[in-house]
């Protein structure tokens, strides 16, 4: 059964202090397009993740997101910068000295650690270095996961996809059947309508019945349809096939589509019946709801 284009998997992992979340989502798209959203520190990872999904999924338009925190507060290295703090309070304190000498009033010396929390590069944030490769095997594990669900999600909605076009080829089936039964009787029908136009025109006159044969074999032959009923046959028999195929086949399906609207096109354009003509209207239309549908087959 085909796969669908459209998917979501999503698959979460806390090991070795480092909890990894990633997400997986894709959209129809005529090819392959691979998107990332990654933590800043982590950019390395969308080339390494292009290449594992490369091959497992063959279009749509892709987006990997990962999230990567730690729980434990390790991924953050907080230092002081002893210079900076004790360059704060001997600056204070000196101030404070100073305006004590001039016999002005001023504050107690109350210098707390809560004051020199609040002055600015008394303290350093830094993130702590990782192994590049410890966190690409863990969230390589993820995406597996991840992608597993994307794909089951993928395959369940081909497979409805799959079953309504089924479904819906019978209904041509159907409807070419009626437009066969109808065919031969066309040209017999021109044949008599054409005998008895000349019957009414001519009367006393004798009509040259070779001639309304002649008339009517040239009318067959320009209204004829076997090779494209034939042909519209065998497209859809090729369509039935690649839908029982467990492989991306959304490409040839477009194709034949297009090729199932060509020929139902020159039924059309020969039909010189009304009933084959409401037929055609109607194949039209189903084909054109076919075309729709397979749009989101991979």
């Amino acid at each position: 059964m085909p796969k669908s284009m459209t998917g979501y998997g999503r698959a979460q992992m806390l090991e070795n202090g480092r909890d990894v979340l990633v997400e997986i989502r894709a959209v129809n798209h005529r090819y392959y397009e691979f998107s990332a959203r990654l933590p800043r520190t982590c950019m390395y990872l969308e080339e390494k993740l292009k290449a594992f999904l490369n091959g497992k999924i063959a279009r749509g338009k892709v987006e990997v997101s990962v999230t990567i925190t730690r729980p434990d507060g390790k991924d953050a290295l907080i230092a002081v910068n002893r210079s900076v703090a004790e360059g704060y309070v001997h600056a204070l304190r000196q101030l404070n000295a100073e305006k004590g000498e001039e016999g002005k009033e001023w504050l107690e010396d109350d210098i707390r650690l809560s004051t020199l929390l609040r002055l600015p590069d008394v303290f350093t944030v830094t993130k702590a270095q990782e192994d590049e490769n410890a966190i690409w095997q863990q969230v390589a594990q993820v995406t597996e996961n991840a992608l597993d669900g994307f794909l089951s999600m993928r395959r369940c909605e081909g497979e409805r996809l799959a079953e309504d076009l089924l479904a819906k080829l019978d209904g041509l089936e159907q409807m070419l059947a009626q437009i066969e039964s109808i065919a031969p009787g066309v040209a017999e029908s021109y044949r008599e309508r054409l005998f008895a136009k000349l019957t009414e025109l001519m009367k006393d006159t004798n009509i040259d019945q070779q001639r309304v044969l002649t008339e009517a074999a040239i009318f067959a032959e320009k209204t004829a349809i076997d090779e494209e009923t034939v042909r519209l046959h065998s497209h859809i028999a090729q369509f039935r096939g690649l839908l029982a195929e467990d492989a991306p086949v959304g490409r040839k399906l477009d194709f034949l589509v297009q090729e199932m609207n060509r020929e139902v096109n020159t039924i059309g354009s020969k039909a010189q019946e009304l009933s084959i003509t409401r037929l055609v209207v109607d194949m039209k239309s189903e084909i054109e709801k076919i075309r729709e549908q397979i749009q989101n087959i991979e």
